[in-house]
């Protein structure tokens, strides 16, 4: 294929559903659990900064020169609405200088990749809450990140280029303890590998399973790829273990080391030649 699979497959989401629906069932169930406003936590240096964000799987971080101004009040309502999400506020100009950054940029942290995202005011004008929330939802990755078409934005741009997909019936009564194993395997591939649950009910994931040349009778599977050279190799399960997807990982990584180490036969032969 021609493209990097996560741009092929965002562009089957992004057709086959509507983002925009997406956002506003999670939000909803954000705002029913938040209940009410929740006020973020004040951060009063750097030191603070990374105690609140390293702490966590993933944490935003609001720079602003006044606690009163409009834009913190926006801030605040999106606070309110992902209340599962962290969220903290700085005033300290030292602190926008650690970070390179600005007032009225907010900055989201995240463990999965060990990558910062910036979302910048453009000219001066007021970030409103509904575009926070949206920044949020597309860049919040984490060690085991669910498929959707928010998510899918995310992935695309993550500088970690390995992508492990476990696909799986999130109905089975065996879901919740194979996504414990998952979760614990992610955790021994923290920033080298993103783990990423595919979802085999949802509609538009069935051409995802396809591109695969997967079967949903073939269900749970894994699927590695890697967005470099687009090479993926694929491995089915009788069961989910840490042990086998920790084997199928390490495999798939020596591979590509042993590539990366192998020389360059023409060049060599060249060089042979000319001996």
């Amino acid at each position: 294929m021609g493209t990097s699979i996560f741009t092929s497959l965002l562009i089957i989401l992004l057709t086959g559903g509507s983002p925009a629906g997406c956002a506003d069932d999670r939000v909803s169930s954000s705002h029913d659990m938040a209940g009410s406003t929740k006020n973020p936590v004040l951060l009063n240096n750097t030191a603070d900064i990374k105690a609140f964000t390293s702490a966590v799987e993933v944490a935003v971080v609001g720079f602003f020169q006044d606690l009163e101004s409009a834009e913190v009040s926006e801030f605040r309502q999106a606070a309110d609405v992902i209340p599962e999400v962290p969220f903290g506020l700085s005033t300290s100009p030292s602190s926008w200088s650690h970070y390179n950054t600005t007032a009225g940029t907010l900055v989201l942290f995240r463990r999965a990749d060990g990558d910062q995202r910036y979302l910048h005011n453009v000219d001066g004008e007021e970030i409103k809450a509904e575009t926070m929330i949206r920044f949020v939802r597309i860049n919040e990755l984490r060690p085991v990140t669910e498929y959707n078409p928010m998510t899918a934005v995310g992935l695309m741009h993550s500088s970690v280029q390995l992508h492990l997909l476990l696909i799986t019936d999130k109905r089975s009564s065996e879901h919740p303890e194979r996504m414990h194993r998952f979760r614990e395997a992610a955790e021994l591939f923290q920033g080298k590998i993103l783990f990423i649950l595919l979802d085999s009910n949802v509609k538009g994931n069935e051409k995802v399973i396809s591109f695969f040349k997967l079967k949903k009778s073939q269900l749970p599977a894994l699927a590695i790829y890697r967005s470099e050279d687009e090479e993926q190799d694929v491995l089915l399960l009788d069961e989910v273990s840490v042990d086998r997807i920790q084997g199928f990982c390490n495999v798939f990584l020596q591979r590509k080391q042993k590539k990366k180490d192998e020389p360059d036969e023409p060049a060599e032969k060249a060089v042979n030649e000319e001996l």
